[in-house]
């Protein structure tokens, strides 16, 4: 049975059945006589209730077990499958079948809580009877004698307060649920509801939490151990007092023994055995934190918190894990060399991301140099100019027109454009003209005039359609200085708008989740890619063959990985945000150093020679076991007409 089908079918397990090994200690303890009577007396005093049923009217509809669906803990993974982070709310619960439970522990649990489970009909009159006079002699409600349904119901319908109308309640509703389901069922939900220390809620859990290994793989003295802990799971826990656990461990196996359920041998060896503690895991920290954020920002937008840290979603990220260690290690790197070689701002940061041009799959993304200082995902959440890695998309948009080849020439000379309300002057980085000069030679040498005359001539606002075809949503103002990358964008943006450039204008929209599976395996989110041709083919290769010349000869040959790349330069005004963008064919990295108070990070800080070495540090570490790739020549495509 999936994890909470509560009314589908179970397969009976012989271990947890009332079975002969059962039926011979429970007649052991009790007697035949005794047995024979409790009995009796368990259908005369359930038939009693089920009259006094009448006046609970007000008591919930047990039948809504069958599709009652508890609370349960969602799980990140790589995308490979390693478990990166688990996402919950209080209760930190991860649902299992009966099946998947060591009999073990179902025969531990049994004896200390509940040894006549399988023989009562949800009460059990000799306990009744014993609580009923302990209670008349102190006044109050001072013991329980509540079966394994009866803590089942109490736990899913009621409150814990100790009051004898909630303990009649408790009874009725006990009685309820043993007509409705049977005795494996009630045990599953048992077993997956209880509270068992440390915000572990369920079996599984627990044994993850107590001993890193699942319940199913629990031996005997981990299992007399977990039982023991269900009467005060903190009170008991091992983490906290392990002298006390072992005693009541020892009180479980002595039990045990006594039903017959296991030798006195067995049970003394249990109690010798040393056991491997583990630690608590509900609060566990993530094992790759940018990627959960990023990953916890879409699914809270998508599905709603509530249901992310309840809802038991099984959620596999695009991200693997060793590539993302990689880039997290080159940025910190990249931090150390960046101080070693004189920038000196007080806020400094670096973000990155990578992008699979092919899936558009982000394969890596690193928020900043230190999660535990500063939880910021600069890579998602913080928009900053990216200067002159923007003028690609102004390129792009001249070559689409079919207006302008590679070749087309552009003077490079003083200029000014009337813009709002006076004149805009565009300035080359450093001063100076070069006069007249093809497109290519512009790009390479990322002269700023030529940008800001082919942005002019082809229109801003068609540069901005262009944007928002390769998944840039930042706000973008059509104003002539556009071209230069005066507007805030995001690291993820540009690295997926440079992906579609890579894959020759094949684009789908940017995702760090491939599928989403609730815990029974249902999908609720296939992220498969399905990309669409949203670029002009020979643009796009036109573009990319332009860029290879930035990594070859012009601003970003730092960034030189000896084989085919394309990228662009990016560094802005009194050098506040310096970047590279670049790509292979099978990915596209974008790389960001700031100051997170938008400070100047000091004279010479440029893209080509700060952020292009970063670049090429991760570009050389993913690619190593990817084999060399070629972009598309221009030449196989036919030229767009001139609109």
């Amino acid at each position: 049975m999936s994890s909470s089908a509560i009314g589908q079918k179970h397969k009976k397990e012989q271990p947890v059945s009332p079975s002969s090994q059962f039926r011979k200690g429970i007649l052991k303890t009790a007697g035949g006589t005794i047995l024979g009577i409790t009995m009796i007396a368990s259908s005369v005093v359930a038939g009693g209730l089920v009259g006094l049923a009448i006046s609970f009217r007000n008591l919930p509809d047990v039948r809504i077990l069958k599709d009652y669906a508890p609370t349960e803990t969602s799980y990140v993974y790589d995308i490979k499958g390693r478990v990166l982070s688990s996402l919950h709310g209080e209760a930190n619960r991860k649902v299992i079948d009966l099946q998947e439970v060591s009999p073990n522990l179902k025969r531990a649990v049994l004896a200390i809580e509940d040894s006549h489970f399988y023989l009562h009909n949800g009460i059990n009159p000799n306990s009744i009877g014993r609580a009923i006079m302990a209670n008349f002699k102190s006044g109050e409600v001072v013991e329980g004698a509540s079966t394994l349904t009866m803590q089942l119901v109490k736990n899913i319908f009621l409150s814990h307060e100790r009051t004898v109308s909630r303990k009649l309640a408790e009874t009725v509703l006990a009685i309820r649920v043993e007509q409705v389901f049977n005795k494996d069922q009630i045990l599953e939900m048992y077993l997956n509801n209880i509270y068992w220390g440390h915000n572990n809620y369920g079996v599984q859990t627990a044994a993850e939490s107590y001993f890193n290994k699942p319940a199913s793989q629990l031996n005997l003295a981990e299992s007399a151990l977990m039982a023991g802990l269900i009467q005060a799971p903190e009170a008991y826990s091992p983490f906290i007092n392990y002298s006390e656990a072992k005693t009541r461990q020892a009180l479980v196996l002595d039990r045990m023994a006594q039903l017959g359920w296991i030798t006195p041998a067995e049970a003394e060896n249990a109690k010798k055995e040393s056991l491997k503690v583990g630690k608590p895991t509900a609060w566990r920290g993530s094992k790759l934190p940018y990627v959960t954020d990023a990953v916890l920002q879409e699914l809270n937008e998508r599905f709603g918190k509530d249901t992310v840290i309840k809802g038991g979603m099984r959620v596999q990220t695009t991200v693997d894990y060793n590539t993302q260690i990689a880039a997290e290690k080159v940025v910190q790197s990249a931090y150390n060399s960046l101080r070693g070689r004189g920038v000196y701002s007080k806020e400094l940061q670096v973000a990155l991301v990578a992008v699979d041009p092919r899936t558009h799959y982000v394969k890596a993304i690193v928020g900043g140099v230190d999660y535990k200082k500063s939880q910021l995902n600069r890579a998602i959440q913080s928009h900053r100019p990216p200067g002159s890695s923007f003028k690609p998309f102004v390129y792009y948009t001249a070559f689409a027109s079919g207006k302008y080849t590679p070749d087309s020439v552009v003077v490079d000379a003083p200029v000014s454009f009337r813009d709002g309300s006076g004149w805009y002057s565009p300035k080359n980085y450093g001063g100076g003209y070069s006069g007249a000069m093809s497109i290519r030679t512009a790009l390479v040498k990322s002269s700023n005039v030529p940008a800001v005359v082919i942005g002019s001539k082809v229109g801003t606002s068609k540069i901005i359609e262009v944007c928002r075809t390769l998944g840039i949503k930042s706000p973008l103002q059509a104003v002539t200085s556009l071209p230069l990358g005066a507007i805030g964008v995001t690291p993820l943006e540009m690295a997926g708008a440079y992906a579609t450039f890579a894959s020759n204008g094949w684009h789908s929209e940017p995702t760090i989740i491939a599928r989403i599976t609730d815990s029974r395996g249902n999908v609720l989110l296939d992220n498969t890619p399905k990309p669409q041709l949203v670029l002009d083919p020979w643009a796009a290769a036109s573009l990319n063959s332009v860029l290879k010349g930035v990594i070859e000869g012009g601003t970003g040959t730092a960034a030189n990985i000896g084989r085919p790349a394309a990228g662009k330069t990016g560094t802005t005004d009194n050098e506040r945000n310096v970047w590279f963008v670049g790509y292979v064919p099978q990915l596209a990295t974008a790389v960001w150093i700031g100051d997170d108070a938008n400070r100047p990070l000091g004279k010479g800080v440029t893209g080509g020679g700060f952020a292009a070495p970063i670049w090429r540090n991760f570009m050389l570490q993913a690619l190593k076991n990817e084999p060399v790739m070629h972009f598309s020549a221009a030449s196989n495509f036919p030229r767009p007409k001139a609109k």
